[in-house]
């Protein structure tokens, strides 16, 4: 049995083949609870088929793990109850407004209807869209539409929140006023599992895994993987450490 007192995501050799592909091979980590891990990698290294198996949407081949105290192969509807996921591509209705997106979710994670009004408003409020409750979401800019994303991730008040490249497509303003307020969350003790392909982004994470071909090839804080990686060259940055791991993979 995995002990997961003190965390929120712990996995042991998991592992998911597709037939004779082996998208996952067999990896080995945990989340702490509160902490913000960043999971980077290329395309296809295995990154969102990690967190569809964390987050109970597809079943492992093998392995153990745990999310938010439940297991992932017998309790996967647990889990889905108790994360927030955010997608990489964008899973609202673009023909609803956001008053309706919200409304709509609070009835698929069961908020009781007595807390409807008070969390529509939490939500409209963190997003920004409280003047445009009523516009239909697909009119919205790009950056508008993820912040609706992520408040009605959050709308049953989640211990874990699985981001998968969130700030993809969006400016860099967004993408900075979306860090602050990751960090937030993160100070009121919810967990953060985020991917992302921004190396700028990475360094706001607390600790960083890194997967190429299915396998973990680097674990530990930015710093501490720059160091290590790089211990002849101060100047040095995440980018390179991702182009020097990545190819020699």
């Amino acid at each position: 049995m995995i002990n997961s007192g003190s965390e929120a995501v712990q996995v042991n050799e998991l592992e998911k083949r597709f037939g004779g592909f082996t998208a996952v091979n067999k990896i080995s980590f945990s989340v702490q609870k509160g902490e913000i891990l960043g999971f980077l990698g290329p395309n296809g290294a295995g990154k969102s088929t990690t967190i569809r198996m964390l987050c109970g949407i597809i079943t492992p081949t093998s392995g153990r793990g745990q999310v938010a105290g439940f297991d992932i192969f017998s309790e996967s509807e647990k889990i889905k109850h108790a994360i927030g996921y955010m997608s990489q591509k964008f899973s609202l209705y673009e023909d609803m407004t956001p008053f309706e997106n919200i409304r709509f979710y609070l009835g698929v994670y069961d908020v009781p209807s007595k807390q409807w009004n008070d969390r529509m408003e939490w939500v409209l409020n963190i997003a920004r869209l409280q003047d445009v409750r009523h516009r239909v979401t697909r009119d919205l800019p790009p950056g508008w539409r993820q912040r609706l994303a992520l408040g009605c991730a959050l709308l049953h008040k989640p211990s874990i929140l699985f981001l998968d490249e969130p700030t993809s497509g969006v400016d860099p303003i967004t993408r900075s006023h979306f860090w602050k307020f990751i960090h937030r969350l993160s100070d009121e003790g919810i967990t953060i599992f985020v991917t992302t392909h921004y190396m700028d982004e990475a360094r706001h994470c607390g600790r960083i895994v890194m997967i190429n071909q299915g396998r973990i090839v680097a674990s530990g804080s930015p710093t501490t993987i720059i160091s290590e990686t790089f211990p002849d060259n101060p100047e040095a940055d995440l980018n390179d450490v991702f182009f020097k791991i990545m190819g020699r993979e």
